[in-house]
């Protein structure tokens, strides 16, 4: 029921950012849960596309305009594409933690912030699934803040050792950070997580039993929780490809089979969910036992539970009404004062939206990836770039506080001056 599949699109008529959407949009033989362009030119884009066989909600309706006040920044770290910074293990909490300084509210995907037994969180960051940050982005929904969530834990069924291993961490969570694991299944049969890699080299993933999942997440916000947090065992993962992510020359292999499993989730059942691996794989091939910086915090933990229990523990809720979240601010996409991205992989829901939509998107260039889906591939102006997120949050400054950031670099164009006159 779950599929990857690649697409070769003509877009040579496509050339706005709204044009190019509905192109893309078109071209997918099931709903699909998950898509990003994976190769692009002035005449074709590539895309790839996890489809779903099953019944997905349409789109929500559409909630009402409303601004908090609250300047708010969309920083996309994708999953599975090798990112410099944030495809390890929570190595963007540092960048995001600093845009958070310059904005009031920053929106990010949980493995910006994600590394196994720490995690970074804040008032001022949303925990949000990357299905979630794209419906925001179109309008779709608004995401209401919340001081405390009931968080539901689904366990795939696995040996004894391993879940005991889950009991020994979710009480650790509850007891240190206070978090509220109201609820609990353990499924009877295993849901099947399935590492992908495909013909781009980025990681998709598959789940072998996606109504086992969805069953189990149906009865625990039955039983009163809203928010989901997912446990299984990741297979298909390679011990030479993982050690080589240890090393810091791989994509996260297990990336995109998370996306998989918390995007189906969020798109039926409307609750915000996050996965982790049950027990991190430690049977590695490494040239020395002391890892990439970035990937060290998956390494020194067991399991990758903690970081998504405590995250989800605050993520921003979905719906208005869900059930016994205290929920305070309502932000919506009219609060988004710019789109932060790696300036080659630009080639999602958030950027063409916030393009479509004229908000700012800003392409950081020290942020690299596999890919090479840039402004000049996807020919869409609009779309400043900069240096790194220490410059990224400077612009983030300047548009909060109303300053223009074409007066803040030189030459300064003069109006009036026609191009045959000297500036003086």
């Amino acid at each position: 029921m779950i599929s990857n599949r690649r697409y070769e699109v003509d877009r040579s008529n496509a050339g706005e950012a709204d044009a190019l959407l509905r192109l893309i949009e078109s071209s997918f033989g099931e709903p699909a849960l998950r898509w990003f362009i994976s190769e692009a030119d002035r005449n074709r884009v590539v895309i790839e596309s996890t489809e779903y066989g099953g019944n997905l909600p349409g789109p929500p309706i559409q909630p009402p305009r409303t601004r908090s006040g609250l300047a708010t920044v969309i920083s996309l770290i994708p999953t599975g594409i090798g990112c410099a910074i944030g495809g390890y293990a929570g190595d963007a909490a540092p960048v995001t933690a600093l845009l958070a300084q310059a904005a009031d509210l920053v929106v990010t995907n949980p493995n910006a912030l994600n590394a196994s037994n720490f995690v970074r969180t804040s008032e001022r960051i949303l925990y949000t699934e990357g299905s979630c940050i794209d419906s925001f982005a179109r309008g779709q929904i608004n995401l209401h803040r919340s001081r405390g969530n009931r968080v539901g834990l689904i366990i795939e069924s696995s040996a004894t050792a391993a879940v005991e291993h889950v009991w020994n961490v979710t009480n650790a969570v509850r007891a240190v950070h206070g978090i509220d694991v109201v609820d609990y299944v353990v499924t009877e049969r295993p849901i099947g997580t399935r590492c992908v890699r495909n013909e781009s080299g980025a990681y998709v993933g598959c789940i072998d039993s996606p109504d086992v999942l969805l069953e189990a997440a149906q009865s625990l916000i039955d039983r009163g929780s809203n928010a989901i947090a997912v446990t299984t065992n990741v297979q298909d993962l390679t011990s030479q490809n993982y050690s080589a992510h240890f090393s810091g020359s791989h994509a996260n292999p297990v990336g995109g089979a998370e996306a998989v499993l918390s995007h189906l989730i969020v798109r039926v059942l409307g609750v915000p969910a996050a996965h982790a691996p049950m027990m991190n794989f430690k049977d590695l091939m490494l040239d020395h036992s002391v890892v990439d910086a970035r990937s060290a915090g998956e390494l020194v933990s067991v399991s990758g539970l903690a970081c998504v229990l405590i995250a989800l523990g605050s993520a921003p809720q979905i719906s208005p009404e869900a059930r016994g979240a205290r929920l305070t601010d309502e932000v919506s996409i009219d609060d988004v004062i710019a789109v932060v991205a790696p300036a080659d992989a630009l080639g999602g829901v958030p950027v063409l939206e916030a393009l479509r939509r004229r908000v700012p998107v800003l392409a950081v260039r020290e942020n690299t990836t596999i890919l090479d889906v840039t402004a000049d591939a996807l020919d869409l102006p609009g779309v400043s770039e900069v240096a790194n997120y220490t410059e990224a949050a400077g612009l983030v400054l300047a548009l909060r506080g109303g300053i223009s950031p074409e007066t803040l670099t030189r030459p300064l164009r003069t109006l009036g001056l026609s191009a045959s006159e000297p500036a003086g």
